[in-house]
């Protein structure tokens, strides 16, 4: 009998003394992403991401892109904390801490995956949206060193409490968008899985290869339908309000950029203000040229 409470204790301290300890990502090893969200909007929810296109100009990023440093920060703590994307599970990350090349290129690939799963699996911001590929390759070519990073905030304010998830679009009413109006995408989401999150877009960049974009890019036709019918019935964005729609059905070339301008809309918008898919997932720019010259 007097042997019970060290028994006890002992099992006790067994058990506490069996959990790991985590500790935070040193945000000095983080650097920045190059780049601030809302650069340049065009009004549709999209914005000028970090890098150039073939064009010359910036690739279109949703205007939510790229987060904070604190929202980043907040979520690659979760992720090497998990050691795998949080919202991606499948999809593993480690963040070694000495400065060999192979260790800078796993926590980039460690910075990547959160980028892009930031949402949910494949939805995310889309590595254009940052210099970080930029970044890393100097990094590799010995060219420069890692990017400092800004002062770390003393104490990290706790995380947002997740936005709601928007309702569900309404079905077309009777009258609705004529889906013969309505081109195909051009392209489906998930080609060419690089495993971090990303996929091929339909477009490519300056080095003559695809864009990449989140995988769940583009959407299905179906469910964009639904969403552009939710769009054109309300007259504006439902997930963001502040941007006009119009869905004129005769064959003007006025009516077509219209029309073009709201499967634009529509895209950018999917998830929230900003949030959804750039445009470079599909083909409508290139489809929007050819009508119209």
């Amino acid at each position: 009998m007097k042997f019970g409470t060290p028994l006890s204790l002992a099992v006790l301290v067994v058990a506490v003394s069996s959990v790991p300890v985590r500790r935070s990502v040193d945000p000095n090893l983080v650097p920045d992403l190059g780049a601030t969200a809302g650069k340049n909007p065009t009004g549709t929810g999209d914005c000028d991401g970090a890098v150039n296109g073939a064009n010359g100009q910036p690739i279109k990023v949703p205007c939510a892109c790229p987060p904070d440093r604190q929202s980043f920060l907040t979520a690659l703590n979760a992720n090497v904390a998990a050691g795998h994307a949080v919202n991606n599970p499948s999809v593993s990350v480690s963040f070694p801490t000495d400065n060999s090349i192979p260790s800078q290129d796993a926590r980039f690939n460690a910075f990547a995956v959160t980028l892009q799963n930031l949402n949910g699996p494949g939805k995310g911001c889309p590595i254009v949206s940052t210099t970080l590929q930029a970044q890393q390759k100097a990094i590799d070519s010995g060219s420069a060193p890692p990017a400092p990073a800004p002062a770390a905030p003393s104490a990290p304010p706790p995380p947002p409490a997740p936005a709601p998830a928007p309702s569900a679009a309404p079905a077309p009413a009777a009258g609705g968008v004529d889906p013969n109006l309505v081109p195909d995408l051009g392209a489906t989401a998930g080609k060419n899985p690089t495993g971090t999150g990303d996929c091929d877009g339909a477009v490519n960049g300056a080095n003559g290869q695809p864009i990449k974009v989140p995988c769940a890019c583009p959407p299905d036709r179906q469910s964009f339908l639904t969403a552009l019918n939710a769009n054109v019935a309300a007259g504006h964005a439902v997930n963001n309000p502040s941007v006009s729609v119009s869905f004129p059905t005769d064959n003007s070339a006025a009516s077509i950029n219209a029309r073009f301008n709201t499967f634009a809309v529509t895209l950018q918008n999917l998830n929230g203000p900003g949030k959804g898919c750039p445009i470079v997932s599909t083909t409508l720019q290139a489809q929007q040229k050819a009508l119209t010259g």
